[in-house]
């Protein structure tokens, strides 16, 4: 196992999902890609963006997430482990399956949350998307 995409979504038990992923590169010796897919702009999903405040307050908001891949990934390189931090804009069901053969990852760990059946109903799983659309194993962290 050379790859692992780690799919980051910043959830308040972010780090349970890194520190699972840290114990795989440790025992693989596996580099870690810790990935975000953020939402499309609006214009891509056919909205006028808005205000310059508006826009300013989506790059702001891009911005720190960046940071925060790149303190992870960081902290994670201190360690002593391979890692590196993605920021894509896009459909997350769409795009990880990319990420995935780009990166030629052996393996995608992602977390799962619980949601209502409406949510569900709605939006569906990212999580089930991901095992679906995968060509590779996917390792799926409850959160609860």
């Amino acid at each position: 196992m050379r790859n692992i995409l780690v799919c980051i979504d910043f959830h308040e038990k972010t780090s349970v999902l890194i520190d699972k992923a840290r114990e795989f590169a440790k025992v693989f010796g596996a580099k870690l890609w810790l990935v975000h897919i953020a939402a499309p702009d609006p214009d891509f999903v056919g909205y006028e963006v808005g205000p310059q405040y508006i826009r300013d307050a989506r790059a702001d908001e891009l911005k720190e997430e960046h940071h925060a891949l790149m303190d992870y990934s960081k902290n994670l390189k201190e360690e002593g482990i391979d890692a590196e931090g993605l920021l894509v804009q896009g459909d997350i069901n769409d795009l990880i399956g990319e990420e995935a053969k780009k990166l030629k990852v052996d393996l995608i760990i992602t977390g799962h949350h619980e949601h209502s059946f409406i949510y569900e109903a709605f939006f569906g799983s990212t999580a089930k998307a991901i095992v679906g659309k995968s060509d590779v194993p996917v390792l799926v962290m409850p959160f609860s």
